[in-house]
């Protein structure tokens, strides 16, 4: 072993954690996820060493263009709350209460998130979280994190992995019993996995034809929002969208999602001024007088991609395993990624508590456990992407989504849309929510399209328990099919 290799596998658990699992862990990438899980590995007791390739946010800016700001909404929270950090997260958040649509014209309309009273989700800075997150673990004496120090790849037969320190071209290996590998959608780890073909492993990353790019809307001149805050803003234009999401500071972040190559307008030939002026003039006009250095952010920032990675298993034997977006990234348009990342601390935790003789059975059974919830989100995700950019304008869609508010509101215990399934409902797993979503869709758009059901502004109680009544039995009806036909 080099001098500057150290090895992990070898030192005694801090507290009593379990007779068989060993107590020190190494976790590559300090992320949203890495840090979550730090936290609540040391909180359990375990010594915990995090590597992140990045500088540390808390003292230098990162612009890796990633979203600067994102969705937290309840399996999020719930993570957080296992932590003991939900209500300091909290005093970061800006709550949104719905969808507010902009059209050409620069007309809006509103559509809630939900038709119960305290249903809403929260515009939170992904860099001020993060922060939150490692000032909570590096609290822990049992958590060191280590800035700068990119792994190349792992040794997944020895549970060696090997790093680089950017700042002084030092390389070095770190043995422990046990690496997550928490390093994102371009994880290190799985490459080792793929690269070392120790095991059967299944992968693939498959890309949407739209990419990203991301602007602001500053404040106005008393330091104010310029629009709603209350709203996620959406910009729905078929082929294409622009949404913006509040920040604390009074911007917004806005993200414009259009196709790389496809279209009259394309990021392939938005490549002068004078043609991305005339896009937004043409799509978005209300926007484009709000971004007052667009010609700037628009020519200058990067356009990311967008992709979704699944991959299986996520484990090899009791030595390493992924979690996070380095096991399932998945597209941006359900606003789960971070929340189903912190979700798998927490599934990962209630394994933890079952006391089993082994990492690999924590892994299998974690696995077990997480896996079918980790693609359902993934293909909910794309779902929403259609629905985002095309669907909210469209007029049978908003009258199952008036349906829908009005039977949450009256029925608040009896019926949930699917997308309150997936974002308000945390004891439900991605998978039913998404099985029963589509079923309720299916059976409510066709009662819509029979005029079985009508949707004028004052319905009554009673009119709502008939339409509540049919949609139930028709989704009864459609799981059932689905079963059957094993969907």
């Amino acid at each position: 072993m080099k001098k500057n290799d150290h090895d992990l596998s070898q030192i005694e658990k801090v507290l009593p954690f379990g007779e068989d699992l060993g107590g020190a862990v190494l976790i590559i990438g300090a992320g949203l996820c890495g840090s979550l899980l730090a936290l609540r590995l040391a909180q359990r007791g375990f010594l915990v060493e995090v590597f992140e390739s990045r500088p540390d946010l808390r003292k230098v800016a990162i612009s890796a263009g990633r979203s600067i700001n994102l969705a937290l909404s309840d399996r999020g929270l719930k993570g957080l709350r296992l932590c003991g950090v939900e209500e300091k997260a909290r005093k970061l958040c800006i709550p949104m209460f719905g969808r507010l649509m902009h059209d050409k014209e620069s007309n809006t309309f509103s559509s809630n998130y939900s038709g119960r009273e305290g249903e809403y989700i929260n515009s939170i800075s992904r860099g001020d979280l993060n922060a939150l997150l490692l000032d909570e673990a590096e609290k822990h004496e049992n958590v060191t994190i280590h800035f700068n120090h990119k792994c190349e790849n792992v040794d997944i037969e020895n549970g060696t992995a090997f790093f680089i320190n950017s700042e002084t071209n030092e390389e070095f290996s770190v043995t422990s019993e046990v690496i997550f590998g928490t390093d994102g959608a371009g994880s290190s780890l799985r490459k080792s996995y793929i690269s070392e073909r120790k095991f059967l492993f299944s992968y693939s990353q498959n890309y949407l034809t739209h990419g990203y790019k991301e602007l602001e809307i500053p404040t106005d001149s008393t330091g104010n929002h310029q629009i709603s805050k209350d709203h996620l803003h959406i910009w729905p234009r078929g082929d294409f969208m622009l949404i913006a999401l509040p920040n604390r500071d009074g911007s917004f972040t806005v993200t414009l999602f259009l196709s790389f190559d496809e279209g009259e307008f394309n990021f392939n030939n938005l490549t002068s001024e004078e043609k991305m002026t005339a896009f937004f003039e043409q799509e978005f006009p209300d926007a484009l007088a709000l971004i007052p250095n667009i010609k700037d952010e628009f020519l200058n920032n990067p356009t990311g991609p967008l992709g979704t990675v699944k991959c299986s298993p996520w484990f090899y034997k009791g030595k390493t395993i992924l979690l996070g977006d380095a096991a399932h990234a998945i597209v941006p348009f359900y606003g789960q990624g971070m929340n189903a990342s912190f979700e798998d601390v927490v599934v990962l935790d209630e394994i933890l508590d079952q006391k089993l003789e082994s990492w690999e059975a924590v892994f299998k059974e974690y696995q077990k456990a997480r896996k079918k919830d980790t693609d359902a989100i993934a293909d909910l995700a794309i779902d929403n992407f259609f629905e985002m950019r095309d669907h909210v304008a469209n007029e049978l869609f908003k009258q199952k989504r008036k349906i829908e508010m009005d039977l949450e509101k009256s029925f608040p215990n009896q019926y949930f849309s699917k997308y309150s399934l997936v974002t308000f409902n945390e004891h439900i797993g991605y998978e039913e929510a998404m099985k029963k979503g589509r079923a309720q869709d299916k059976a409510l758009l066709n009662l819509i399209s029979d005029e079985a059901v009508h949707t004028h502004v004052n319905m009554t109680k009673t009119e709502l328990k008939v339409i509540l009544d049919a949609v139930t039995e028709q989704t009864n009806e459609i799981l059932q099919e689905d079963k059957i036909a094993g969907l």
